[in-house]
C-alpha cells in the first residue's frame, strides 16, 4: 500500500520516502516526518512529543504541555497560540480572523483526476498513484478545508492541494490560501532559488537558512524572471551527486510565495502557494476555491537525482501525453533574422535554404498580422497583413508544407496594442484602473482575461488561424507584466480576486484550444523565460527559456534550469554572431554543442551564411536528429558547475535509460595558456560495462569513466588557436560483446 492508515495516523509512502501527519490532540492536524522511507507503525510517539514551555498558549488548562508553537503542524492557522505564518486565514462574517479547522474524516482511492479548472497532475496509465482526501471542517463559521495529497511513489513524489468550501450561511473572506505546509524539525539547511532577470533567468543562489523569513516571490502576475517558483533545501553539504534535499514546485503561473520560516527554536516552516499580497477570495454560501497543486519531492543522494525524478514525473503525469515522448521538431524562427521587416518573397529563401539544412519546420514570428511593421499596432488583431502576404498566409503555409517542413507560427494572444481594430471596438477589454493614466510596457497593454468574452472572442480568432493555415506549432508570447490592475466587472469586493481569475482566464483559453486541436504542439514563451512554470508546461509541453541565445550566456541559463525542469522543456537555439543579446562572438560548434541539451532550433539567416556555416547546420542537424530521444528526454546529470568556483568549465550529460549510450558535453569560457590538466568525470555509466568514447580504440569501464574521468585533449588547453569558448561533445558507447 501506497497509503498507510491506522485510525488517525496516515503515512504515504513511496518508493524511498515516508511522509507522515496525525491528528493531534485539538483536532487539528500534525505534521511527524518527512524524509527517508521508515517502517509503518501504529505509533510514532517519539515523533509527537509534546514540551511544555514557559507560558505559552496551550490546549487546556489540564493539558499545558498541548503548545502549538512547540509543534509541526500540518494545516496552521494564526491566533489560537501558533505565531508562525499560517497555511490560511479566513476573514469572517463578523470580520474575525481565527479558524480551527478540525478531523472530520477521510477518503482513499486509486488513481489521481485532473482539477477543473487548473492545470494539475494525472496518473492516466495507473501507475500506482494513491490519493488521500482529509476532510476538516470550522464549526464556527461552517467552511471545510479539504486537503489533498496524492503519492506517486515511483517517482518519489507527493502533490498537495486545498479546497475551501462555505457550508455556512455567511460569505467569508479567504486571505491566505497556501497549496502546501511542511514543517521541518530543524533549519540546517540551504535555501536553493533560482533568480535572475530578463535575459540572464535561474542563476542558481545558494544561501543557507538563518532566523526569521527567507522567500521568493512575483507580484507581477507572472511567475516572472525575477524568481521561479521552483527551489529545493539542501543540507549544507549536500551535492549534485550525495546527501538530501527537498524539492518544491508550483504548478501555477500567477503571483506566487515560496517561503521559509525559521522561528526561535530552529525549526522550519514551508510554505508554498499564491501569493498573499493583492489576493483576497470572497466565499459566498455554497462556494468554492480551489488552491492549485503543490509539488513536493525528497532526495537523500543529491540534486541530480531529484531533478532526474522530478523530470520522469512531468512526463508521466504532467506533461500533455500527446507530446510527453514525441521528439521536438528542429525548428528555424525568423525573429532575429528579419525582425519586422519581411514579406513572403524573403521568408521563402529562408524556408528553401532551411529544407536544405535538414530543418524540419520553419517558425513566422512577430509582424505578420494587422499592419504591424513595428511594435506599437496590431496586438489583438490577428489577421493577416496583406502586405507582406498577399495571397493570404495560408497559400504561405501551403508552400512550407510542400517542402516536406512544418509550419509554427508567433501569437501574442493576452495583448492588445491601442492602435488596433480590436481596441477601437472594445476599449473596455483593456485592463486599466478608473481615473488612472494607463501604463504602457513594450508600447502594448494587457486584456482582460477575467472577461468571459474576452476569452471566448480569442478561441475564436486563434480557433481561425489555426484551421485557416494548418500550423503544426504555435510559440505563445507574453512579453509585458501587468500594471494597472482593475477588474471592470468586478465589484468593489471582489477587485482582490482579479489576478488569479486572470490566470484561470488563460488557463481556460489554453484548455479548450489544446482540446480543440490535440496535434498542435504549443510553446510557452514570455519575453523569453518569464513565464517558466509548471502551470505552461501543462499546456505547452516546452517554452522558449531566454531571450538570450549567447551560448555563454546559456550555460548558467540552462543548467540553472535543469534543476526544476527537463531538458525536453527547453527550447534552445544557434544564433548569429556578434549575439543581439551580449555583441559576443563565440564558434559555430560552441553554439550548436549548447543547444543540443534542449530542442534545437536556429535563430538566424541562412540565406546569410557561409558555406562552411552551412555545412556545420547539415552535420549538427543530423547529429542531433541521430540522437535527439537521447537529447531530449535521456537522464541528465550535472557534472562541473559555472555557479561554482570561477564559473570558467561548465559540463553536462544525458544517459539512456538502459546506460549503453551517454553523450557528455563540456565547455570552456576563457582560454588559458599552459593551463592545468582537466578531466572530465562522467556520470550514470554501469561500472562493470565496457565503453568507447568517440569512437576511440581504447575500452574503458564504466567506473573508470565515472571515478577516475578521461583527460581533456591537450591542444583545448595549450593551442591558442582554439581561443576562448571552446566546446567538446563526448559520445559513450557500450562495447558490444
Amino acid at each position: 500500500m501506497t497509503i498507510q492508515i491506522d485510525d488517525t495516523l496516515f503515512h504515504l509512502q513511496t518508493d524511498h520516502v515516508s511522509y507522515v501527519f496525525h491528528v493531534m490532540a485539538n483536532g487539528e492536524l500534525g505534521q511527524l516526518y518527512y524524509g527517508p522511507k521508515i517502517h509503518a507503525k501504529t505509533a510514532y510517539a517519539n515523533l509527537a512529543a509534546e514540551d511544555e514551555r514557559g507560558s505559552m498558549p496551550a490546549l487546556a488548562v489540564d493539558q499545558p504541555a498541548f503548545q502549538l508553537e512547540m509543534l509541526k503542524q500540518e494545516f496552521a492557522g494564526l491566533g489560537t497560540g501558533d505565531y508562525r505564518y499560517p497555511a490560511y486565514q479566513i476573514e469572517n462574517a463578523d470580520g474575525s480572523r481565527i479558524s480551527e479547522f478540525r478531523y472530520d474524516h477521510y477518503d482513499l482511492v486509486d488513481g489521481k483526476t485532473r482539477l477543473a479548472q487548473l492545470p494539475s497532475t494525472f496518473d492516466d496509465d495507473a501507475d500506482d498513484a494513491q490519493t488521500l482526501t482529509i476532510f476538516l471542517k470550522d464549526a464556527g463559521n461552517g467552511v471545510a478545508a479539504t486537503l489533498h495529497y496524492t503519492v506517486f511513489p515511483h517517482q518519489d513524489v507527493i502533490v498537495k492541494s486545498v479546497t475551501y468550501t462555505n457550508q455556512g450561511s455567511q460569505a467569508v473572506t479567504l486571505n491566505d490560501a497556501y497549496s502546501s505546509e511542511l514543517d521541518l524539525p530543524d533549519a540546517k539547511y540551504d535555501l536553493i532559488q533560482f533568480s535572475g532577470a530578463w535575459t540572464r533567468e535561474r542563476h542558481l543562489i545558494r544561501t543557507p537558512l538563518r532566523a526569521g523569513i527567507q522567500s521568493v516571490s512575483s507580484l507581477r502576475h507572472a511567475s516572472s524572471h525575477q524568481q521561479n517558483p521552483f527551489f529545493m533545501l539542501a543540507r549544507p553539504d549536500t551535492t549534485d551527486d550525495a546527501g538530501e534535499v527537498i524539492g518544491f514546485n508550483l504548478i501555477y503561473s500567477g503571483n506566487f510565495m515560496d517561503q521559509v520560516e525559521v522561528d526561535h527554536y530552529e525549526t522550519s516552516r514551508v510554505l508554498t502557494g499564491i501569493n498573499p499580497t493583492e489576493f483576497a477570495w470572497q466565499l459566498d454560501p455554497g462556494e468554492t476555491f480551489q488552491t492549485p497543486e503543490a509539488i513536493l519531492s525528497f532526495s537523500a543522494n543529491g540534486m541530480n537525482q531529484l531533478s532526474q525524478q522530478l523530470s520522469a514525473f512531468y512526463q508521466r503525469h504532467l506533461v500533455n501525453p500527446a507530446f510527453a515522448h514525441q521528439p521536438r521538431p528542429v525548428l528555424i524562427n525568423n525573429w532575429e533574422a528579419t525582425y519586422f521587416d519581411f514579406d513572403e518573397d524573403k521568408l521563402r529563401t529562408i524556408v528553401d535554404q532551411a529544407q536544405q539544412l535538414g530543418i524540419e519546420m520553419f517558425v513566422l514570428d512577430d509582424g505578420w498580422f494587422g499592419h504591424r511593421n513595428n511594435d506599437r499596432s496590431s496586438l489583438g488583431d490577428w489577421v493577416v497583413n496583406k502586405a507582406k502576404f498577399p495571397n493570404g498566409l495560408a497559400h504561405f503555409v501551403d508552400q512550407v508544407h510542400a517542402k516536406q517542413m512544418k509550419f509554427g507560427l508567433w501569437l501574442e494572444p493576452e495583448m492588445i496594442s491601442e492602435d488596433s481594430q480590436l481596441y477601437a471596438q472594445h476599449p473596455d477589454w483593456l485592463i486599466a484602473a478608473p481615473g488612472r493614466l494607463k501604463t504602457p510596457s513594450r508600447n502594448q497593454h494587457v486584456l482582460d482575461m477575467s472577461r468571459q468574452d474576452v476569452v471566448d472572442y480569442l478561441v475564436k480568432m486563434v480557433s481561425d488561424v489555426i484551421q485557416t493555415t494548418k500550423l503544426d506549432y504555435i510559440k505563445w508570447d507574453m512579453n509585458r507584466n501587468i500594471t494597472d490592475l482593475y477588474g471592470a466587472q468586478l465589484p468593489k469586493s471582489r477587485q482582490l480576486e482579479m489576478g488569479h481569475r486572470y490566470i484561470l482566464g488563460v488557463y481556460q483559453l489554453y484548455e479548450r484550444l489544446t482540446k480543440a486541436f490535440p496535434n498542435v504542439l504549443f510553446e510557452s514563451c514570455a519575453g523569453g523565460g518569464g513565464r517558466y512554470d509548471l502551470g505552461m508546461m501543462y499546456y505547452a509541453p516546452q517554452a522558449w527559456v531566454s531571450d538570450d541565445t549567447d551560448a555563454v550566456e546559456r550555460l548558467k541559463i540552462q543548467f540553472g534550469t535543469s534543476y526544476g525542469y527537463s531538458q525536453s522543456m527547453m527550447g534552445a537555439h544557434v544564433s548569429a554572431v556578434p549575439n543581439d543579446q551580449t555583441g559576443r562572438q563565440t564558434p559555430f560548434k560552441t553554439r550548436g554543442d549548447v543547444a543540443f541539451f534542449g530542442d534545437l532550433g536556429y535563430e538566424l539567416d541562412v540565406t546569410k551564411l557561409t558555406e562552411a556555416d552551412k555545412r556545420q547546420i547539415t552535420a549538427q542537424v543530423a547529429r542531433y536528429k541521430h540522437y535527439r530521444p537521447l537529447l531530449q528526454f535521456g537522464t541528465f546529470y550535472r557534472i562541473d558547475s559555472p555557479f561554482e568556483g570561477d564559473g570558467n568549465v561548465t559540463s553536462w550529460a544525458v544517459v539512456s535509460a538502459d546506460q549503453q549510450t551517454a553523450i557528455a558535453g563540456w565547455y570552456q569560457v576563457l582560454h588559458h595558456p599552459n593551463g592545468p590538466y582537466q578531466r572530465l568525470k562522467f556520470r550514470g555509466l554501469l561500472p562493470e560495462q565496457q565503453y568507447v568514447v568517440n569512437q576511440s580504440s581504447e575500452h574503458f569501464y564504466g567506473d573508470e569513466l565515472m571515478r577516475a574521468g578521461i583527460i581533456l585533449h591537450p591542444d583545448m588547453m595549450t593551442d591558442v588557436s582554439n581561443g576562448d569558448y571552446q566546446s567538446q561533445l563526448f559520445v559513450v558507447t557500450a562495447v558490444q560483446e
